[in-house]
């Protein structure tokens, strides 16, 4: 049987790019801090011309990203996208704190954009309503039909099962072991993900003793906040990185 493949986009810049600081070692040459990776989890439907926008936040910034194929000597951030992107990010949690060959990477934060959020049979159906957009009409319906039909047999028969074995990723992730700090943001006019719910996940973080902090964009829609408020959003991206590098 095939393997379902993964779409992913490595950014590659022409030239290695060092913060290189005004005063010099004691061998003579400048001091240098290494840039770090950052990796982009998307939401459900984006594109490459989605992320490129956001990717953008990080070059505009001089942040040209050393990635020379050795990733494990970079500090890594995460920007995560809605509960799509939260659901990777949540594995690869288990992966970097299970898998040997992940325990050495260095995380150093990650930024949450509308989400993470419980479970809301709502809003994952705007949400999969927006991924299907630009399908026709009658099949759009009946796709949304179909998955609230098997959402909610799920739920009732097969939930309680299923919960004996199997964490879900936003409990999951409200009790993860990660200790580098995590910014949420997110906005109380969200019509996919509830801003309780990510309030909520806030007050869990910060009960495991974990550095969060939360902006609310307050009109901003799902995954909108950089189209509405660019300059800011930017901003707060950026110095959040800057001050996870530094710790």
């Amino acid at each position: 049987m095939a393997r379902a493949e993964l779409d992913y986009t490595i950014e590659i810049p022409d030239q290695p790019c060092w913060s290189q600081k005004d005063s010099s070692s004691q061998g003579g040459k400048e001091a240098r801090t290494r840039q770090p990776v950052v990796i982009l989890l998307g939401w459900g439907g984006c594109r490459d011309k989605n992320l490129a926008k956001y990717s953008a936040i990080y070059h505009k910034r001089l942040l040209e990203l050393l990635f020379d194929y050795e990733i494990e000597q970079e500090p890594l951030l995460f920007h995560v996208f809605s509960n799509a992107g939260a659901m990777l990010y949540r594995y690869v949690l288990e992966l970097l704190q299970t898998h040997g060959r992940f325990c050495h990477l260095r995380v150093v934060g990650a930024i949450f954009d509308s989400g993470p959020g419980d479970s809301n049979l709502v809003g994952a159906l705007r949400a999969l309503s927006a991924v299907l957009e630009h399908r026709p009409a009658m099949l759009r319906l009946l796709l949304l039909v179909a998955f609230a039909l098997v959402a909610i047999l799920f739920h009732i028969l097969l939930a309680p099962l299923t919960g004996l074995f199997h964490t879900h990723f936003y409990d999951r992730l409200q009790d993860a072991g990660s200790c580098w700090p995590e910014l949420y943001l997110y906005s109380r006019a969200d019509a996919v993900i509830r801003a309780r719910d990510v309030e909520l996940m806030v007050e869990a973080r910060l009960g495991h003793q974990v550095v969060v902090h939360s902006v609310d964009f307050v009109s901003s829609a799902h995954v909108s906040h950089l189209r509405d408020y660019p300059t800011y959003y930017a901003s707060l991206c950026v110095d959040f990185m800057h001050n996870c590098v530094q710790c």
